[in-house]
């Protein structure tokens, strides 16, 4: 194992499976040993041990519920502990399509501390790290869900905090090295569809994506230093304009008045 090929090491959640899974065999083949956080040990370990010969990395794997405080911390504890930690991806998440009336609230909850908590305290974990060493990277895995609550308020809403967050953390890591990263896939065919309780194979066949090449096209973004990247977006123009508006729009949120239709 040559030391100039090392990059560090990589830490994916969500990563027996999917675009975790498909994340972690790419970093292995880029250079960068390996953490992989997920729940299902078996997978974890099937997958580390395929790397391994794979690609002649470390691989260690901590099983994980993401959506147990208890867990979360442990893998905090582990991760901010590794000097050697130069990336994170956040990956693992919780979908699912319910309406806020009818939703169970005990998964609403789960879906919360796994999209929204764990990803905020993972980071934190892992940042004062590679801002000492000014070197490495942050990747959160969003959604183009974010911005279409088509698919619940619940999911769609903590996709939104990632953005948000992400957005903030790049603010935060601007004048470093470190660089940070949005991700938002459209329709993906992984496995996260039937846990969600959903179907993939009800959507038109020209609007799904491999998680090969979402995730592929990720990287891309990333090694070109996107701060946003939307794999199935041809026409990136379209996202400037949309943040451009965005922006402008903010700036006319602030006066020293109420609006003059407010008037009694």
């Amino acid at each position: 194992m040559s030391e100039q090929a090392n990059k560090g090491t990589a830490v994916v959640t969500g990563a027996s499976s999917g675009i975790g899974a498909v994340y972690a065999d790419r970093l292995a083949g880029q250079g960068y040993d390996l953490v992989l956080v997920a729940r299902r040990a078996d997978r974890l370990q099937e997958l580390a041990e395929k790397l391994r010969y794979a690609y002649d990395r470390k691989v260690s794997v901590i099983s994980a519920d993401l959506s147990n405080d208890d867990d979360v911390r442990r893998v905090e504890q582990a991760i901010s502990a590794d000097e050697t930690v130069t990336l994170l991806v956040n990956n693992a998440g919780l979908g699912g399509q319910a309406v806020v009336a009818t939703a169970d609230a005990d998964a609403a909850e789960r879906m919360n501390k796994v999209n929204v908590v764990a990803l905020t305290r993972l980071t934190r974990a892992v940042l004062p790290g590679l801002l000492a060493r000014n070197r490495g990277g942050i990747v959160n895995i969003a959604s183009v869900l974010a911005f279409d609550t088509s698919f619940g308020g619940i999911y769609s809403g903590t996709k939104a905090y990632v953005v948000n967050f992400t957005e903030a953390l790049q603010r935060e890591v601007a004048d470093t090295e470190v660089r940070v990263q949005v991700v938002l896939p459209g329709a993906t065919r992984t496995d996260f569809w039937e846990l969600s309780g959903g179907d993939i194979d009800t959507l038109p066949k020209e609007i799904v994506m491999t998680a090969d090449d979402m995730v592929d096209a990720a990287l891309v973004g990333l090694a070109r230093g996107e701060a946003v990247t939307v794999p199935a977006l041809a026409d990136t123009g379209k996202l400037d304009t949309f943040l451009g508006a965005r922006q402008a729009f903010y700036g006319s949120l602030h006066a020293d008045k109420p609006a003059a239709r407010y008037a009694a």
